[in-house]
């Protein structure tokens, strides 16, 4: 028995339903894919890493090439010369752990690294440079409130994308 790891060619954006229909049909599958937070949200959560692949671990001497070429949403496998590439084990490895890292960063929100009343500096739009009080995350769309100091001791709310906020550099 040599299990290896092959490459898939699926229909467009199936590759989901490519790699649940394999897994159900107790096949070993791996679907590269990176969770997103769309604007829309009715939209995808799941985005392919690779559109249009999904790895699959078989005995092709026992499954046959063309069980993959005639499955519901693959076109069959990823061939050279007529045979089937396989993939190393040390790549699906490395992406796997690669995946695993992107998408638990991808995970965290910038936002998260700031505490209600800490210090932050605006590093993008027009108020760009100036320092301000983290007050809070809004709902939705990645978005911040802070204090902007303005006209004297007045503290101003200002909505902001959380990605134009970050820590002072240094502190005065």
């Amino acid at each position: 028995m040599s299990l290896h790891w092959y490459a898939i060619h699926s229909h467009p954006h199936r590759e989901e339903s490519l790699a649940r229909y394999m897994t159900e049909k107790g096949l070993e599958v791996f679907y590269p894919h990176l969770k997103v937070k769309p604007v829309n949200p009715r939209a995808r959560r799941i985005r392919a890493y690779f559109p249009g692949y999904v790895f699959v671990r078989a005995d092709l001497e026992q499954t046959g090439a063309s069980l993959f070429q005639w499955m519901p949403f693959a076109t069959g496998l990823v061939a050279f010369g007529g045979e089937p590439a396989i993939v190393p084990d040390a790549l699906i490895a490395a992406l796997q752990n690669h995946l695993e890292r992107l998408n638990r960063i991808a995970a965290q929100s910038p936002a998260d690294q700031f505490q209600k009343g800490e210090r932050v500096e605006i590093e993008s739009g027009p108020f760009a440079g100036y320092e301000a009080i983290f007050d809070t995350r809004l709902p939705g769309r990645e978005r911040v409130r802070v204090l902007l100091k303005f006209l004297g001791e007045r503290r101003v709310p200002l909505e902001l994308d959380s990605r134009q906020v970050r820590k002072p550099t240094s502190s005065a």
